[in-house]
């Protein structure tokens, strides 16, 4: 007699757009209390039940998660159904399917699966998993079949040590020559997208609003620019990442950039508007790239509008050796050559930083004084990253990607620091000009009055 696989419980719509997801790389999650680890559980046993002899991987990083989010849950479902051999923790369908639960405690865990081929492999919470781990475990997902395509899913929460990988694929969606970008799908999901949760334990909302703020972000708002040990935690894609407009002729231009060949050399132009507020409208990030060809890259991307000043890195003046192939000149003297004149950049970095947050800082419901076109992507991808030094948590970590804010930092310190504006009246005036008071009046000499 045939047996037959009943499963309770329907999807909600984020949920189901993750079930009918049949991308290459598929992500989903974001906030906490999403219903990831329901999702990853059901989707895999929908793929076993509907295709014969399928190879599936389902890890988490460490044991006690595999088994209180997955082995006992599927068991309970599968029981009567499929088949789970506890010693080789794999369940085994009617159709010749099979489920193997891992783990990858350490980062060595992952050549236990050396030589192993999977169908599908999911990591469960990916952000807990080293690039490191991932990559080695993708070398694992291959198959000889012609019904189906290999695939991998993955659910995520901001944070983690795989933070960044897992960012910089699904949400920056930044890629290598290698990686397709039509190959990486993210399906973002929050606590109020799970129904069942919000129904049966509605306080667990309160639970997440009550966190630090950089957690309230990341596991409640699924920010991914939320993280512990964030610089400037004051960024917010919302409040400060704008789509270009057409920037009036007349504003004051000009750029700045973080000097850089085998690390990677970044550009900005930025514009000012009649409230003093900047904007950042252009960048230009670029690797291994000799002095007069970025000249001559800055120059074309600038186009016919007037720039006032470049700032530039105190280290373009530096004369280390060999230039464009020519002795003891300087990336600066290559610029200037090139019709791209330099100023050197105020480099103080903790004044520097501070600059930079004041201008991102605003009250509520408030225009921050920076604003950064969303064509920017490098200074948009690794502004909300940048971490504290741990030596010293008034400047930022010396091992974060930092050369689109160190451009940023330059160009916000080459502007003057608006001043209050002093008040003159008439009658200052009238008794600066009166020769018969005291000296206990302000003269005529007083520089307050000479300025007015």
């Amino acid at each position: 007699m045939a047996r037959t696989l009943i499963l309770e419980g329907e999807p909600n719509p984020r949920q189901k757009l993750f079930f009918e997801a049949t991308g290459r790389y598929v992500a989903y999650g974001g906030a906490r209390g999403g219903g990831k680890s329901w999702a990853m559980r059901r989707k895999f046993v929908l793929l076993a039940n509907a295709y014969d002899n399928l190879r599936i991987l389902l890890l988490r990083r460490t044991l006690a998660e595999l088994n209180e989010n997955h082995v006992v849950p599927l068991m309970r479902e599968l029981e009567g159904y499929a088949q789970y051999n506890r010693e080789q923790k794999v369940i085994k369908f009617p159709n010749g399917s099979r489920i193997k639960l891992g783990y990858c405690e350490q980062e060595a865990d992952v050549f236990q699966y050396q030589g192993q081929e999977y169908d599908v492999i999911g990591l469960e919470e990916a952000t807990q998993f080293t690039e490191t781990q991932m990559l080695y475990i993708s070398t694992c997902n291959r198959s000889t079949r012609t019904d189906f395509k290999p695939r991998m899913y993955f659910t995520c929460n901001p944070g983690g040590v795989g933070h960044e990988w897992v960012k910089r694929l699904f949400i920056d969606r930044k890629y290598r020559a290698t990686e397709n970008p039509n190959d990486y799908v993210f399906i973002p999901a929050k606590l109020t997208d799970n129904t069942v949760l919000m129904q049966n334990n509605p306080e667990y909302l309160n639970v997440l609003s009550n966190l630090p703020e950089h957690l309230r972000r990341a596991y409640l708002e699924g920010d991914w620019d939320a993280m512990e040990g964030q610089y400037f935690d004051e960024f917010s894609r919302e409040k400060h990442v704008i789509r270009p407009f057409q920037i009036p002729a007349w504003w004051k231009r000009f750029r700045a950039m973080d000097w850089g060949y085998r690390d990677p050399c970044c550009v900005l132009w930025f514009a000012v508007d009649p409230d003093g507020r900047v904007y950042v409208y252009d960048e230009l990030y670029v690797t291994k790239t000799i002095a007069s060809t970025v000249a001559k890259m800055v120059k074309e991307k600038t186009g016919g509008y007037k720039i006032a000043y470049t700032a530039a890195s105190p280290d373009a003046w530096a004369k280390r050796g060999a230039t464009d192939g020519i002795e003891g000149i300087s990336v600066e003297q290559v610029f200037a050559k090139c019709g791209v004149p330099l100023q050197k950049a105020d480099n103080s970095r903790i004044i520097g930083w501070q600059r930079v947050r004041e201008c991102l800082q605003c009250e509520e419901g408030e225009k921050p004084m920076l604003q950064i076109f969303d064509n920017c992507s490098n200074l948009i991808r690794t502004l909300p990253i940048l971490t504290y030094d741990k030596n010293d948590h008034e400047d930022v970590s010396d091992r974060c990607e930092d050369h689109a804010a160190e451009a940023l930092r330059y160009g916000l310190m080459s502007r003057a620091k608006t001043k209050p504006k002093t008040i003159i009246t008439a009658a200052d005036r009238r008794r600066a000009y009166n020769p018969f008071k005291d000296n206990s009046e302000p003269k005529y000499s007083d520089n307050r009055f000479l300025r007015a």
